[in-house]
């Protein structure tokens, strides 16, 4: 299993900077941020899954699958699926946990994933108004985080936690934002790339 990096890149989708084989999965993916953006989060998870489905298939680069992965994991954040997000990061734990990395830069990466995953996690737990389980789940994000990587996220929630405030899902969502917590965002979003997914399956 794969998982989603806290280093996701923007992806462009421009001529001059995408190889060729890659235009249609990344121009079905752009297509689906332009769903999310609208809040159409039903139409964005049918774009993403179908462009890691081509992206697979090609046999694309590993970091296309872990970007619309990452796509995928906020639009059902973002629609409330907080049950397949949990499954996913519980998965994704046990998956870190039985590797055995070889090298320092597989241990960085996988430490970053974890921090990202655990901090996921906690954000969601916290949503779902399950407050121990998101303290643990964002102290594990924060102690994975240092030294040198950030979760700025984690010790916000972390000192609401502990100051007891009330904290709603609505609450979160605005600190998220604010934290450019989410990849899929206005300014990452190229709709000049997006292609439309019923015109591709059409044509």
């Amino acid at each position: 299993m794969t998982t989603p990096t806290t280093t996701t890149a923007t992806m462009t989708t421009t001529e001059t900077e995408t190889p060729r084989g890659h235009q249609l999965h990344m121009g079905i993916a752009e297509q689906g941020k332009v769903h999310a953006l609208e809040g159409k989060h039903g139409l964005a998870l049918t774009c993403y899954r179908e462009a890691i489905r081509i992206a697979v298939r090609s046999g694309a680069p590993e970091v296309f699958f872990r970007h619309y992965m990452e796509c995928t994991l906020e639009s059902l954040e973002r629609m409330g699926s907080y049950a397949e997000v949990l499954d996913y990061t519980d998965r994704a734990i046990s998956h870190y946990a039985a590797i055995q990395a070889e090298s320092e830069a597989q241990r960085s990466l996988i430490r970053a994933d974890l921090v990202h995953i655990h901090q996921r996690r906690g954000v969601v737990l916290l949503k779902l108004g399950r407050t121990d389980e998101a303290r643990q789940a964002l102290e594990q994000a924060r102690s994975l985080a240092r030294p040198g990587l950030r979760c700025e996220l984690c010790d916000t929630l972390l000192g609401w936690i502990a100051r007891g405030f009330h904290v709603d899902a609505h609450r979160i969502l605005t600190e998220q934002e604010a934290r450019r917590y989410f990849s899929v965002r206005p300014d990452t979003v190229n709709r000049a790339a997006a292609i439309p997914l019923p015109s591709v399956l059409s044509g």
